[in-house]
């Protein structure tokens, strides 16, 4: 559980460091930053020690390191995980990730209601209900298809984050008026900066430069 929360954190004060090399950001803005991701992880933030500090220049600088006296004191005082079974043909290992899954299946939950937006929704008929299991089933396949697309770039399995970033992304639609009167539109897509780039190339993705437009009455170049 330990590594859980500290593979998180490191991540996490990873893409901090990232950003402050990127962005000139105030001090005061990447603490509060820092402060949510290790109240996030708070069972692992001994294990890191951590501050925020000021450059030559103004811009904020996150300085860590793992501190590994914590990981020997943290195995010896927060005891051991005993799980009771009458399965008695399966190791300890499979019972643990058999254990695990429950969590993920938790997760799961918090994902459709939080990053799909798949709010729970009272149904009277049992064919609705069914039809709203399966979207909400596929969505979270979608997600998971993500998280491994995120493993086998090297990106964790995680999407949240990798989302969040791409997200920055925009489509703008560029309007033409022309002498006739009429009107030509494009719709664009930004061009990603530095690191969208190398997170696209990882994912093995490519941005199309602009994309078509829904409505029929809107001429294309």
């Amino acid at each position: 559980m330990h590594e859980r929360f500290a593979g998180r954190l490191e991540a996490g004060l990873r893409a901090i460091e990232a950003g402050c090399r990127r962005r000139k950001y105030k001090v005061v803005t990447v603490a509060k930053r820092l402060g949510k991701l290790l109240g996030r992880n708070s069972r692992a933030a001994g294990l890191f020690e951590t501050d925020v500090v000021a450059g030559p220049d103004g811009r904020a600088r996150l300085v860590w390191r793992k501190v590994e006296a914590w990981r020997a004191w943290a195995e010896l005082s927060e005891g051991c995980y005993l799980l009771r079974s009458n399965v008695s043909d399966w190791s300890a290992e499979d019972l643990w990730h058999a254990y695990i899954q429950l969590t993920d299946a938790e997760a799961a939950f918090r994902i459709e209601k939080s990053d799909l937006r798949i709010r729970p929704i009272w149904h009277q008929k049992a064919d609705r209900v069914e039809a709203h299991i399966l979207v909400c089933f596929l969505a979270y396949v979608v997600w998971r298809t993500l998280g491994q697309m995120c493993k086998r770039a090297g990106l964790g399995n995680e999407p949240r984050r990798v989302l969040a970033e791409l997200g920055r992304i925009r489509v703008l639609d560029v309007v033409l008026p022309t002498r006739e009167g009429t009107e030509i539109r494009r719709r664009c897509v930004t061009r990603p900066d530095d690191h969208q780039a190398i997170l696209l190339q990882r994912l093995g993705l490519t941005l199309p430069s602009n994309l078509p437009l829904t409505d029929n009455k809107a001429s294309q170049m």
